[in-house]
């Protein structure tokens, strides 16, 4: 296979995608390619990836690798992350198989990944899922005792201008499934109208949705600009120590977040944030809550999610794959029922009424003259 692009380079995917174009050829280093990155490289349009790194370690089955093979897209894969010296932004690439060539010179060359190999890779991690599993629970265990505190601790949360007593909170995370089942939620949207927060990319699905966020809350790593400035309340999430990596670019752009200090996730203090300021039930959108998610995400163990969901359990409700409980469709016998119960209406009115009887006639008479009949 043959290709040519333009090479666009990054290592860090999510801030890649947002530039990709057709025609281009992304270069990345990462390892382990989740599957919601992979759905955003594949909406780019791009047919070629080379992955300084591997795209599957066989730790755990990611199937990121997969979708971007299914949707045609030539991967080349653990090419050596000398590669970001030797090829610069914007540089004119050819792909020949496995061979990298820049304005003619053989660069270096990456093992092609097809179906069948990354099928085969991810049935081997299948059978090791055990292996990943019992060192995920001890991380979680040794950490679940130090972040307790932190956790549960509700006078840690900042109080936001927003009002949440008895209002319901719709957390959107940009995990799983979480385009479809923003979708699927249109109609609680439009009825109840809750409060919406926005976690980094989550804010984006809400802006493309239609929706305007009322808080957008995280690393701020992951969102554009002018979601930033859609008017949300923005609280940036804060390590312990003080430690906000994504305070400076707020600041850069001229706008004053608030910031909340707590361990794990920026969805679990989401979360946190809700409960706290009495809100009535948290409905949740794309959020990570098994060993596959938790590991796509680069996390090692999942002790703050599990204590923060021991502690806003009652209110949570978990929307996630809420788009494949039903859809509605409409069978042709529905329709032939709807039309012949209204022809049914018309013709009783016709034949209760003389002056649209004579109406009618006079009509007909009409047409008969106009075509000489």
């Amino acid at each position: 296979m043959f290709y040519e692009g333009v090479a666009k380079l990054d290592k860090r995917t999510k801030k890649l995608v947002k530039r990709l174009k057709p025609g281009d050829i992304a270069i990345i280093d990462h390892e382990d390619l989740d599957r919601v990155t992979a759905e955003a490289v594949v909406e780019t349009g791009v047919e070629v990836v080379i992955n300084a790194s591997c795209f599957t370690s066989g730790k755990y089955p990611n199937t990121g690798p997969l979708i971007l093979c299914s949707a045609g897209i030539h991967l080349l894969d653990n090419v050596g992350a000398e590669i970001f010296e030797k090829i610069k932004e914007g540089a004119k690439l050819s792909i020949r198989g496995e061979e990298i060539y820049c304005n003619g010179t053989r660069i270096t060359s990456g093992k092609k990944l097809t179906h069948m190999i990354l099928e085969q890779e991810i049935e081997k991690a299948h059978s090791r899922i055990g292996e990943e599993l019992e060192r995920f629970a001890v991380n979680t265990l040794e950490y679940m005792q130090k972040e307790k505190e932190l956790i549960l601790d509700g006078s840690r949360v900042p109080e936001t201008r927003v009002d949440f007593k008895g209002r319901h909170a719709l957390i959107v995370v940009r995990g799983y499934d979480y385009k479809p089942d923003l979708k699927a939620l249109r109609a609680y949207i439009r009825e109840v109208k809750p409060i919406l927060i926005g976690v980094d990319g989550g804010a984006d699905a809400l802006i493309e949705e239609g929706y305007k966020p009322d808080i957008i809350i995280g690393d701020m790593d992951s969102v554009v600009d002018d979601t930033l400035r859609s008017g949300a309340e923005l609280i940036v999430h804060a390590y312990p120590g003080g430690k906000a990596p994504g305070l400076k670019r707020l600041n850069d752009l001229g706008l004053s977040p608030i910031t909340f200090e707590a361990v794990g996730t920026s969805e679990d203090i989401a979360m946190i944030l809700a409960y706290e300021h009495g809100c009535e039930l948290i409905v949740a959108v794309g959020t990570h809550a098994n060993l596959v998610e938790f590991l796509d995400k680069g996390r090692k163990g999942m002790s703050s999610t599990f204590l923060v969901r021991l502690k806003v359990g009652s209110k949570l409700v978990d929307a996630k794959g809420v788009n494949k409980l039903y859809r509605s469709s409409v069978k042709i016998s529905h329709l032939v029922v709807l039309l012949f119960a209204g022809m049914s209406a018309i013709i009783a009115i016709v034949m209760a009424a003389p002056s649209i009887r004579q109406s009618i006639r006079l009509l007909l008479i009409q047409i008969k003259l106009m075509l000489g009949l």
